[in-house]
């Protein structure tokens, strides 16, 4: 089977290379961004102002290739990819969780932008507290790893 996604935008970001940018949208705190809607999306638009937070999937379209063990950023020793977020991947695609600021018509501005410029766009969907929080029980590997999520940035491993 083969699937086949067409972007319905694009992501303007701060960051034109990989290397010194966030490494989570939660490590990106005011960081400022743009989405370039293609226009015949834009009545799908409607009603999402009334969220403060959207969900972006998005391509990894600076990636290629894929290891199934790897080395994350916060941490020295290899975890599978599954069990991570890095951006090579199988299936080369991101999800970042964004404040949304305003839309004007086919423009969206957004904030905490954790992506490289030029990002290709593939779904937009409204961030809700009541589905996307859960309880944890357990966090794997990341236990206690996030203390210095704002002071992590990407290197160069991931090229």
């Amino acid at each position: 089977m083969s699937i086949i996604l067409e972007p319905i935008g694009t992501i303007y970001t701060p960051y034109k290379s990989k290397e010194g940018m966030p490494i989570q949208s939660s490590g990106a705190i005011g960081i400022k961004g743009q989405i370039i809607l293609k226009e015949e999306f834009i009545p799908g638009l409607i009603d999402l102002d009334g969220f403060s937070h959207i969900i972006l999937i998005y391509h990894f379209h600076k990636s290629s290739g894929f290891e199934l063990l790897t080395t994350p950023f916060l941490d020295s020793k290899q975890h599978g990819i599954f069990a991570t977020r890095a951006p090579k991947r199988p299936n080369l695609i991101g999800l970042s969780v964004v404040r949304l600021l305003e839309i004007e018509k086919n423009i969206i501005y957004i904030e905490n932008v954790d992506m490289l410029d030029e990002t290709p766009l593939l779904d937009i969907k409204p961030y809700i507290p009541d589905f996307d929080i859960h309880k944890t029980e357990r966090n794997g590997w990341m236990e206690d790893k996030t203390r210095n999520l704002n002071e992590t940035k990407s290197d160069r491993r991931f090229e």
